[in-house]
């Protein structure tokens, strides 16, 4: 049988973006509808580059003379007409009104903002002819990977140390990524149709609320998922290979809230046995202790049985025939 529990946890963007100007001036243009799904490298805005493209043309000019005096300073120190020296500060000087026009080329380019991944774009919060500045706090726009997404997925430290105990004494067989995919149950209770797969867990627990948190990935190609949304995830946890199951009618919980159930001996008399439950598995409580396989359990007829009552055995499928009598339950172990 696999084991699996149905986990809290909340959306993650995979990736989020905030879009901030590198270069000052005056933001001419807006160029991305709000809202819209961006790929990297997509134009956002234009600010107004004159002084950068003046910038360049100086550069441009300023390297196109340094380059020019070093090659002639190179057939004059040829002819040893100039020292050496004249000749090395040439180059460098040359090599540094290129470095220089690089330098105004990306600055022009950076008039040209960019979106630096791909997702869906948010509002603007800067119009057009407002002052930008390069590194300003304020940011122009965000841009959210929506797929795939996170689901950060919160375990309690106690439930993951007890499955280690498990997995450890053998009573649970661990699954690998392709045995354990998981699956989503949206707010308003609707199923997510596409699986995930679990990506880590992390090394420490939250004291504040002495829980785990899981990270797994989901495909989100139709954008169904939105960052912040609160999920629950059926998480497979492992698989334990004999196990008993008992109809979920057939666990009572005393004033202590302790679990048990009745059984019937060979002699059909009832007595009450406190047992452990582990997960529910459609409709089925696990019994990890306090049953054993073959053992009879009533599930039918509770309110009228009491320590020490003789009860007359009829199997569950008939109790449609005779809903008068009570039945009872076979824990036999389910292997899966």
């Amino acid at each position: 049988m696999t084991l699996s529990s149905m986990l809290p946890g909340r959306t993650v963007s995979m990736r989020t973006a905030e879009v901030r100007p590198q270069v000052d001036g005056i933001l001419q243009k807006r160029l991305f509808r709000e809202g819209a799904e961006v790929k990297a490298g997509d134009q956002l805005y234009q600010i107004d580059p004159s002084t950068y493209q003046a910038a360049v043309d100086k550069a441009q000019a300023a390297w196109r003379n340094a380059t020019a005096l070093a090659q002639r300073y190179r057939q004059l120190v040829g002819v040893q007409a100039i020292s050496k020296q004249d000749y090395d500060d040439a180059v460098t000087a040359a090599e540094e009104t290129r470095a220089a026009l690089a330098t105004a080329r990306i600055n022009l380019d950076y008039t040209r903002v960019r979106a630096p991944i791909t997702g869906r774009i948010d509002r603007s919060l800067i119009t057009e002819g407002a002052l930008v500045t390069n590194g300003q706090q304020n940011y122009l726009t965000t841009i959210t990977q929506l797929d795939p997404i996170y689901v950060d997925i919160t375990e309690s430290s106690r439930n993951l140390l007890r499955l280690r105990h498990q997995i450890a004494s053998g009573q649970l067989r661990t699954l690998n990524s392709h045995e354990a995919p998981i699956r989503l149950m949206l707010e308003d209770g609707t199923p997510y149709q596409l699986e995930g797969r679990l990506d880590f867990s992390e090394v420490r627990v939250d004291q504040s609320t002495g829980s785990v948190t899981l990270r797994a990935t989901f495909p989100n190609p139709d954008r169904t998922l939105l960052p912040g949304m609160f999920v629950h995830a059926d998480l497979a946890q492992g698989v334990q290979e004999k196990t008993i199951l008992v109809p979920q009618a057939s666990v009572i919980h005393d004033n202590k809230g302790h679990p048990f159930v009745w059984v019937v001996d060979k002699d059909s008399v009832v007595k009450q046995r406190q047992i452990e439950t582990g997960e529910m598995q459609d409709g089925q409580w696990q019994v990890i202790s306090g049953l054993t396989t073959g053992e009879k359990v009533i599930s039918n007829g509770l309110q009228r049985i009491s320590e020490g009552s003789k009860v007359k055995w009829v199997e569950q499928k008939e109790t449609a025939k005779a809903k008068n009598d009570i039945s009872l339950t076979i824990a036999d172990p389910s292997a899966q």
